[in-house]
């Protein structure tokens, strides 16, 4: 099972990633104004970024940096549906902070996912 740090410090990366995303493509909306629905664009983005790559190959773009990756228990693929639930309870902080013994949060107990280290199998 991949340690917590590991995977805090890819949580980290991949927001740093999501926001300096939405600072290139929102030039004329600040995500960062006080009160502004645009506040919501850097979360928004990590969920889709995430998602999508979870989805789609196994790990967020930092997992990967990271040599990280998301499996289901019985080995099939994540899928973009199982990922973006996982995602969205990441979002909301409390799941990820209750975990087992093996590190899975609420997120991963939902879908039924582990996060491992080693790079994605084939």
């Amino acid at each position: 099972m991949a340690t917590w740090g590991r995977r805090v410090a890819a949580l980290f990366i991949d927001w740093f990633g999501a926001s300096l995303l939405v600072l290139l493509v929102a030039r004329d909306t600040s995500p960062w104004t006080p009160g502004s629905l645009a506040q919501l664009l850097p979360l928004a983005a990590w969920v889709v970024v995430v998602s999508v790559s979870t989805g789609l190959s196994g790990a967020s773009p930092a997992q990967h940096l990271l040599n990280l990756r998301v499996v289901r228990l019985d080995r099939h693929p994540v899928g973009l549906w199982n990922a973006l639930i996982r995602t969205l309870l990441i979002a909301l902080v409390i799941p990820p902070l209750v975990a087992d013994q093996d590190r899975r949060g609420w997120h991963d107990l939902a879908v039924d996912t582990v996060v491992v280290n080693g790079p994605r199998g084939k």
